[in-house]
C-alpha cells in the first residue's frame, strides 16, 4: 500500500515515511524499523516524523514499552493501479 495521491505532495522523505507505515499500518513501526526501510539519516527520519505528527497524519502509540509510530487510517490508499494513460498523467499534474 501506498499514501494516499492528496498526500504524496509532501516532502519526500516524508512520503517515504508514510509509504513504510502504510506496508505495516495495522501493526505500525519503531524507528528502527522504520530506519531499516527507508534511506534516511536518523536527523532527517527525526524531522519527517516531527511534521507528519504536527500535521495528524501519524501518530505515536506506547505498546510494550516501545514507541510504534502508525498512520491515520485516512491517509492509507489502495495499491496503486498502473493507469499509464496520458490522460491520467496530465490529470495528474494539472493543478486542478
Amino acid at each position: 500500500m501506498q499514501a494516499k495521491p492528496e498526500y504524496r505532495d509532501r516532502d519526500d522523505d516524508e512520503v517515504a515515511v508514510l509509504d513504510a507505515l502504510a506496508d505495516r499500518a495495522e501493526d505500525g513501526m519503531t524507528v528502527f524499523e522504520l530506519r531499516s526501510h527507508v534511506d534516511l539519516e536518523i536527523n532527517d527520519l527525526e524531522t519527517a516524523l516531527a511534521e507528519l505528527k504536527a500535521d495528524g497524519l501519524i501518530s505515536a502509540d506506547e505498546e510494550d514499552d516501545r514507541t510504534v509510530v502508525v498512520p491515520e487510517a485516512r491517509v492509507i490508499g489502495p495499491e496503486q493501479q498502473n493507469d499509464d494513460s496520458s490522460l491520467s498523467w496530465l490529470r495528474d499534474r494539472l493543478p486542478f
